[in-house]
């Protein structure tokens, strides 16, 4: 048995038209984080409950009264929780608050940088001794020829709904240096974001970046 393998990722929403095609409010971006907030204070505060007991939270979007918190999660005493974004304000406070891992998508090493800092900072103000860890997201285009690196990196520049990323694009060889400029500023965790339906260069990928990091 794993003892539970679930995290949880918990967002405030930022694409205004994927909420409109669901029929999911999109309030400004205040009240969005307020809700949030909330949501993390419910979410974590049922999961640390002590079995037998219950729950009230007073807030001004959400209400619990005696909630029995139940069912209980596998993971003691909840499921990891993500945070991740680029909001240099409520979202440094809510991952030093909330979150096992910060995540900071698709951007470039001092951006990056500039946000765990962020992190750190909140962390220390809120008395929190060990951070989160840190993780990024990462495009990545990678070949082991010009031409190969090329094709994959075709639709690089197609307009996209997505914000201005920094992708990892080369060799192997120069794709293990960019992750490793991403690992020097204290990224313990990577996702990397590629066409799965190419699976030469998941292969690729697998074969000769993962055995070098």
């Amino acid at each position: 048995m794993s003892g539970g393998r679930v995290v949880l990722g918990l967002g405030a929403g930022w694409y205004e038209r994927e909420h409109r095609a669901y029929g999911i409010e999109f309030p400004p971006v205040g009240t969005r984080f307020d809700r949030l907030a909330e949501q993390l204070e419910i979410i974590t505060g049922l999961w640390a409950t002590p079995d037998g007991e219950r729950y009230t939270f007073r807030g001004d979007h959400y209400e619990l009264a005696d909630a029995p918190a139940l069912p209980k999660p596998v993971q003691r005493p909840g499921p990891p929780v993500i945070i991740g974004g680029r909001g240099p304000k409520r979202t440094p406070e809510l991952a030093a608050r909330f979150a096992a891992e910060y995540n900071v998508p698709f951007t470039s090493v001092a951006n990056t940088a500039r946000q765990y800092e962020l992190v750190l900072d909140a962390c220390a103000r809120l008395g929190r001794a060990a951070p989160p860890t840190f993780s990024a997201g990462l495009l990545v285009y990678c070949g082991r020829s010009p031409a190969e690196i090329a094709h994959r990196a075709r639709t690089r520049h197609q307009k996209s709904a997505l914000p201005p990323e920094d992708a990892l694009v080369g060799s192997p060889a120069q794709v293990v240096d960019r992750i490793g400029e991403f690992a020097a500023i204290g990224a313990e965790v990577l996702y990397l974001r590629l066409d799965l339906h190419d699976l030469d260069h998941v292969t690729l990928i697998a074969s000769e970046v993962l055995p070098q990091l």
